[in-house]
Parts: C-alpha cells; structure tokens; sequence
C-alpha cells in the first residue's frame, strides 16, 4: 500500500476537498508493479522536454517519429489504413520495433504498446502516433502538448463506459443520476468500481457529483469483477455490449465517460520545432482523409443522347441520386459518321455513395443513359483539407 498510495494522491489531489477517492482494501489491489508505480510517479527532470522546447536529446535527432501499436486489432487495422493511403510499412524483420515508410523518407516507425506512444509523445522520443482516444485521454491526461491532428479514422470505434449488474440493489437502477443517488454509499462504504483507467474514471466521478467512490485496478475480465464481490461497478471499453450482457451487466444512461476511435495524435512541440515534422503531418492527413472521404463512393459514368451538353445536364440534374459531389461532368462523345465528326452522346461523370449506387443506375436509364460503367473510389482529394486548416488554426498557425 506505500507503494500505491503517492500514485492515488495524484488522482484526488486536483478534486475539491468535497470529493475523495478512498482507498481500498490491499486485496482490492492486484498486480499493481513497481514499473507502473514508476511511470506514475516518475520525476520531471527526466522528461525529453522542458521549458516549453525539446531538451538537447531529442532536438538532435532529425528524424520525424510515428509510433504504431505494436500488436492487436488496432495494430492490423492502422497497417491496413496506411497500405490503403500507399503508406505501406516495411519491416526487415518481424521481431524488430522500428520500420520504415519508403514514402516518407525522414520518418521512422516505431511499434509501441498504444499507452507507451502516448508517454513517448509527451517525453519528446516520439513526435506522431496513432492510436485510440481513450488512451490519449488516460495516458494524455489533458497536457496541452498532445494535439488530436485526425480525430476520427473510423477503426477501433468503442466507448469508455460505466457497467452496473441487472440483479440485486441494481435491478431498478437506469441512470447515473439514480446511481449517484443510492442512500448505500457512504465514506464507510462507497461505490467500489473496477477499472484500468485511474485518471479518467475519477475524473468523470467528480464532474458528475459521485463523492463516495474508490477505483480498484484488476488482471483479466472486469467483467468478473462485480459477480465475485469485489467490486459493485466496471468502467471499461465497450463494443458491441455482448460481453456485457452475457455476464449479466448493464450500461446506464450518462454513464459513458468517452466515445473512442483511432486518432493521429503529436507532439505541439515536436511540430513546431522539429524540421520537416510538419510537412509530414501534412502529407499523412492529406492521405488519410483523401482515401477516408473515398471510402463507399463510386464513380458512374453513362452515355447518353442530347443535343448539348446543358441539354443533357438537365436531364441529369432533374434526378436527386445525380447530383454527384460538385455536379455531373458532361462531355461529348465524338464519332465519325458520314465522312464527318460529330458529337451525339455526351458521357456523365458522377460521384455516388455505395448506398444510392443502384437507384443512380436506375435513374440514369430512366433519361436515357446506357452503357453504364461503375467503379470504386480510391481518393477524393480537396483544393485543400479542410482538416487541415481546423489543424493549423489548433496549432495557432
């Protein structure tokens, strides 16, 4: 307990004297190592940044890092998104934590567990990441060096959320509101709530009224936690649910503290110091988000019969799947016919989302298109992203 107590007194030292995080029995306690005790305590003076800049270290090094999860879904899935941008990673060998992307020559990839990418960012050893933004917000812990460059890279979508038992004292219990509520947490026995995220959790206890509270860390399944007594509520990430209701448990409404997906994430300071560090980030949001805003949409393309290019642009537009992104582009088709060259069809261009792809086929038949070609989307790329501009106004740029 002398070991875990200075690390809990982090926690309730920035709430108002009316909250307190108690702690709990040492059997409540388990696994807690003297590693993770160092990396919540660890001193300041061996930070990688100080003052605002980039110690000596770390300034030295000229190249750009990005640090990818190193194993799990969230791994596979974020070598998936970089292949699909033409990012692809390139390990010599397999064992190794540190790869290349031929396309970005002054960049370094390194495989890292998804809350040391965030620790490695606010020491300066890493200057991107990409992971998801519950752990930026545990590991982060609102320290206004991390910036959120894409916020939404639609993989590894869960929610961090509160989970009660359907049976007992919880049976008729809905909201967080009616949790907080409960005559039966007192100083003497408040709420007991299992959890791996001991910065969040009491954070989001404090902001919602939960005086009497304490958080215990556990191996393996939370779920387990509160059929075994010790605990009386998880907090943990949620998918589907399934998991959930197989062990009996229940969200509540308001109890979801965060709503997570894969983020890129950086360092201000490693931006706004470190040569090139910014270019990079450009060019890897430009990809993201041309191959994102890809995804689903299809390009049609049709001839049809007209006698100008308004004349059929009408035709088009008087259909609601025809729009396209912009508009239709309507060009003539040119053919030999009698010795002469002349335009009697005109070809249609349009964007369509995988979701009104045959409706627009249909459409188009329906005014005389014919010889319908279709075919995925790989990039929709902007005059400029407007992520971008959102990204350099958070930088002050």
């Amino acid at each position: 307990m002398s070991m875990l107590q200075p690390c809990f007194q982090q926690f309730s030292s920035a709430f108002s004297p009316a909250f307190s995080i108690s702690l709990p029995p040492p059997s409540f306690y388990v696994s807690v190592s003297r590693r993770s005790f160092t990396y919540c305590c660890s001193s300041l003076s061996e930070t990688a940044v100080s003052n605002g800049k980039l110690n000596s270290r770390t300034a030295e090094r000229d190249e750009i890092r990005l640090g990818l999860p190193s194993k799990g879904r969230m791994a596979a899935d974020t070598l998936d998104l970089l292949k699909d941008c033409q990012l692809s990673v390139k390990q010599v060998n397999p064992r190794q934590y540190v790869a290349q992307i031929p396309q970005l020559s002054n960049l370094e990839v390194w495989f890292q567990r998804p809350k040391d990418i965030v620790r490695k960012l606010l020491s300066g050893d890493l200057d991107l990441g990409i992971v998801g933004l519950d752990t930026v917000g545990e590991y982060g812990q609102g320290d206004e060096d991390l910036i959120i460059v894409h916020d939404a890279l639609e993989y590894g979508d869960c929610r961090l959320s509160i989970a009660i038992p359907r049976y007992g004292i919880f049976e008729n219990i809905n909201s967080l509101k009616e949790l907080a509520q409960m005559p039966q947490w007192t100083v003497d026995r408040p709420l007991r709530v299992a959890t791996g995220f001991t910065y969040l959790g009491p954070k989001f206890m404090k902001e919602n009224g939960l005086k009497h509270v304490i958080f215990s860390t556990a191996d393996g399944a939370l779920e387990a936690a509160p059929a075994m007594g010790i605990a009386d509520a998880i907090l943990d990430l949620v998918s589907s649910g399934t998991t959930l209701r197989e062990n009996n448990l229940k969200e509540i409404e308001g109890g979801v503290v965060l709503e997570s997906q894969a983020v890129l994430v950086a360092s201000r300071k490693a931006l706004l110091q470190r040569k090139g560090a910014l270019d990079t980030t450009h060019e890897i949001l430009e990809r993201f988000e041309a191959h994102l805003r890809a995804v689903g949409q299809f390009t049609v393309t049709a001839n049809m019969r007209g006698s100008s290019a308004e004349e059929v642009a009408e035709l088009v537009l008087s259909q609601p799947s025809l729009s396209g992104l912009q508009g239709p582009t309507i060009s003539p088709v040119f053919s030999r016919r009698g010795g002469k060259v002349a335009a009697d069809f005109y070809a249609i261009v349009i964007c369509v989302p995988k979701k009104a792809l045959y409706k627009s086929v249909q459409q188009l038949r329906a005014i005389g298109g014919s010889g319908v070609l279709i075919s995925p989307l790989t990039y929709i790329f902007d005059e400029e992203t407007p992520k971008w501009r959102e990204f350099l106004s958070k930088l002050g740029l």
